[in-house]
C-alpha cells in the first residue's frame, strides 16, 4: 500500500551524504536499485538523481511493521527512509561516492510500488533501442542517461551565464512564421482563422535575428528550438536546439573571437578541459584537399595526397579519363599498417567507396617483405609506382588507396574512407577534443537536380569582397564570409558575415534565379527593413544537441535529448504523429486524401 510523504522532509539527496554526516540523522527518498535479503539484514541501495546510498534494516533493532515494509521491497518502488549515517561494516564499495558509508535505518515509508520493469534500469544498458523509447520514462532513471542531461542543463546555464557577461540580450523569436524557401522542408501549421493558409515552424531564426539587428539590440542570444522535415541519422532530429546568436558592427574575427573565449569557459567549468587559443584556422579548400573534409577530424593523420601530376602521362585509362574531367584529379590516402588486409576485406573497401559514388578504388599493397601487389600496377611504369609510394610516405605494411573522379567525388571517398580506418585502427580518443575552424566557404554551390546554384549556407551570407567581380564570370569562384566550428570531426556551429546592402543582396536572388518578384514575396518584411538602416552584422549557431553529445561522448544524439524521435520521425512513447478527430480537420478546413487515410490504415494495422 503506497503511503503519504506527509510529515517527512528530505534533508539531502543521497550521493550529497558526507563523512562529515556520520552519527547524524538524514531523511532520503528515492527509487529502490535492489534489495538483499541477508536473513534479519536487508540491504537496500537507494537511488536518486545524485547517485546511491546503501541503507541497512536490521530485524533486531527497528520494529516489525518496518521489518516487513523491508522485507517487501522491490526494484522501482518509490521509499522515504530516515536513518543514522554510519560508517559501512563491510567491504568499502570504491565505485560509488557514497562507498564509505551506509544509513542505518529506523523508519520506512514505501511512497509507491512498481511493477516489475520492462528492463532493468541500470547503468549501460543492453536493451533494445526500440524498447527504451517506449518507456522512455523508465530509460532516463539510469543513470548514464541522467547525467547526460545533468550535463545538458549545466551546459545551457553556462551558456547564458557566459553571454549575459559578454553583454548579449537573450530574445525569444516566434514559433509560427512564413515559409520560406532555400533549405529543408518545413513542417506546417495550419490555421484555423485563415483557412488554406499555413504557418511554418522555424528551421533556425535567422530572419528575425537579422531584424533584432536592424532594431538595434546589437548582441543577441537565443536557444532556440528549430524545426526540420528532413531524414534522421544519428546527429539528426525534427526538432532540435541551437544555441543562436547575431552581433552588430562586427566582421569575421571578432565572431570567431567571442566563439573562442565561450568555448574555452564551456569546456573547463563542465569537463575541466583546457582549450587552448586561438583555435586553428583552415580555409574550405585546405579542408578539402587535405581531408576530404570540410568537417575534418584532426584526432589523426592519414592525409589526402593530390598525385594527379605524377600520373598524368600514364597508360591507365581510369587515371587519365578522370584527369580529363572539369576539376578531375587522382587522389590517395595511406592506411599505415594495414598493408596486410586479405582481397576480401579490400573488395569490401571497394564496394564502400562504390557507394560514396566512386567507380572503383585502386590499391598497392605494401607487403613486410618489400613485395608489391596492386590492383592496377600493369598499366604503370616501375617509376611511376615508385613516384606513388613515395608520395604518399609508403613503407613495408602499408596500405595505399586511391581514387580517380571529379574533386567531389574523390573528396567524398576518400574522406570517408579515412574516417573508416581511423575507427578501425582506435586512432579515436573520445576524451580528446581537438577543434579546427573552418573558413572561406564557396558562396555557391551548384545542384544537378536544381539545374541552379544555391546558396551553400543561405542567401544572406556575405561574399568576399575581393571575389565580388566574379559573380557573373564564375559564380562558383566566389568565396564566402562563412564559417563553421568543427569538432572532432563533427560540425557543432557555424556562421557567416551577413549581406546588409541592398544591391548585393539583389545580385545574390538574382544568380539564385530569383526574380525580384519572388524575393520580396519571400521576404518582403525583410527586405523592407533593410531599406531603414542596417548595421553590418554576423552571426552562428551551435547545435546544442549535437554539442552536448561530443561532451558527454554518447554515440547519439537521441541519448542527449529527453524525448527523441526514431528514425521516421514518430515517438515510440507517445505514439505521434496520430490521426485526429475529423471534427479538427473540419475546423481547419482539411480533407485528408485516400492515399493518406490508406497509410494511416497501414501504420495502425
Amino acid at each position: 500500500m503506497a503511503e503519504s510523504m506527509k510529515g517527512m522532509k528530505r534533508t539531502c539527496r543521497c550521493a550529497e551524504v558526507t563523512e562529515d554526516r556520520i552519527g547524524s540523522e538524514v531523511t532520503l527518498m528515492g527509487w529502490v536499485q535492489k534489495s538483499r535479503n541477508k536473513g534479519g539484514i536487508i540491504f537496500v541501495d537507494l537511488r536518486d538523481r545524485s547517485g546511491v546510498m546503501q541503507l541497512i534494516f536490521d530485524s533486531s533493532i527497528i520494529d516489525r511493521e518496518c521489518a516487513e515494509k523491508a522485507a517487501s521491497l522491490r526494484s522501482e518502488y518509490v521509499i522515504a527512509v530516515r536513518g543514522t549515517v554510519q560508517k559501512r561494516a563491510g567491504a568499502v564499495n570504491e565505485k560509488l561516492s557514497t562507498g564509505t558509508m551506509e544509513v542505518q535505518a529506523d523508519y520506512l515509508r514505501i511512497l509507491a510500488e512498481s511493477e516489475t520493469p520492462p528492463f532493468p534500469v541500470e547503468e549501460n544498458s543492453r536493451t533494445r533501442d526500440e524498447v527504451r523509447l517506449k518507456y522512455r520514462y523508465l530509460d532516463l532513471r539510469r543513470p548514464d542517461m541522467q547525467r547526460n542531461l545533468m550535463l545538458r542543463s549545466k551546459i545551457a546555464y553556462l551558456t547564458r551565464e557566459f553571454f549575459h557577461k559578454e553583454g548579449f540580450l537573450e530574445i525569444e523569436t516566434p514559433m509560427l512564421g512564413k515559409s520560406t524557401p532555400e533549405g529543408a522542408r518545413d513542417y506546417l501549421v495550419p490555421s484555423r482563422v485563415h483557412p488554406g493558409s499555413f504557418y511554418a515552424l522555424p528551421q533556425s531564426p535567422q530572419l528575425f535575428k537579422q531584424l533584432l539587428m536592424c532594431s538595434g539590440y546589437d548582441r543577441y542570444i537565443q536557444l532556440a528550438r528549430c524545426f526540420r522535415d528532413e531524414d534522421l541519422r544519428a546527429d539528426r532530429q525534427p526538432e532540435f536546439t541551437q544555441i543562436d546568436m547575431e552581433l552588430s558592427f562586427v566582421d569575421v574575427d571578432d565572431v570567431i573571437d567571442v566563439n573562442e573565449r565561450y568555448l574555452q569557459y564551456l569546456f573547463r567549468e563542465a569537463l575541466g578541459v583546457d582549450v587552448k587559443l586561438p583555435i586553428q584556422r583552415m580555409t574550405w579548400q585546405e579542408a578539402m584537399d587535405r581531408f576530404g573534409s570540410d568537417k575534418p577530424d584532426l584526432r589523426f593523420g592519414m592525409e589526402l595526397h593530390d598525385v594527379s601530376d605524377l600520373v598524368r602521362d600514364s597508360e591507365f585509362a581510369v587515371f587519365r579519363s578522370a584527369l580529363e574531367k572539369r576539376d578531375g584529379s587522382v587522389r590517395g590516402i595511406n592506411a599505415k599498417g594495414q598493408g596486410g588486409l586479405s582481397r576480401k576485406k579490400i573488395d569490401k573497401l571497394t564496394e564502400f567507396a562504390k557507394g560514396c559514388g566512386a567507380g572503383g578504388l585502386m590499391y598497392i599493397a605494401l607487403h613486410e617483405d618489400g613485395t608489391m601487389k596492386s590492383s592496377f600496377g600493369k598499366f604503370m611504369t616501375d617509376a611511376e609506382m615508385e613516384a606513388l609510394v613515395k608520395a604518399l610516405d609508403g613503407e613495408p605494411g602499408d596500405l595505399l588507396l586511391f581514387a580517380a573522379d571529379r574533386n567531389k567525388i574523390v573528396w567524398n571517398v576518400l574522406g570517408a574512407l579515412r574516417l573508416q580506418f581511423a575507427e578501425q585502427m582506435g586512432l579515436l580518443d573520445p576524451k580528446e577534443f581537438r577543434f579546427v575552424w573552418i573558413t572561406e566557404f564557396p558562396l555557391l554551390e551548384w545542384s544537378d537536380e536544381e539545374n541552379r546554384f544555391m546558396a551553400m549556407h543561405h542567401p544572406f551570407t556575405m561574399p568576399m569582397e575581393e571575389d565580388w567581380d566574379k559573380i557573373d564570370s564564375d559564380p562558383g569562384s566566389v568565396r564566402a564570409k562563412a564559417y563553421d566550428i568543427v569538432l572532432n570531426g563533427n560540425e557543432i556551429g557555424g556562421g557567416s558575415v551577413r549581406i546588409h546592402q541592398n544591391d548585393i543582396q539583389e545580385k545574390m536572388f538574382e544568380v539564385l534565379g530569383f526574380t525580384k518578384e519572388q524575393a520580396w514575396e519571400q521576404f518582403s518584411f525583410l527586405l523592407t527593413a533593410f531599406k531603414y538602416g542596417v548595421p553590418p552584422h554576423a552571426g552562428l549557431a551551435y547545435g546544442l544537441d549535437r554539442l552536448v553529445m561530443l561532451m558527454a561522448g554518447a554515440d547519439t544524439i537521441r541519448d542527449v535529448i529527453a524525448f527523441p524521435k526514431v528514425k521516421d520521425a514518430s515517438c515510440l512513447m507517445t505514439e505521434a504523429p496520430s490521426p485526429v478527430a475529423q471534427k479538427q480537420l473540419d475546423e481547419l478546413g482539411i480533407e485528408v486524401s485516400k492515399r493518406a487515410e490508406r497509410t494511416q490504415n497501414q501504420d495502425e494495422s
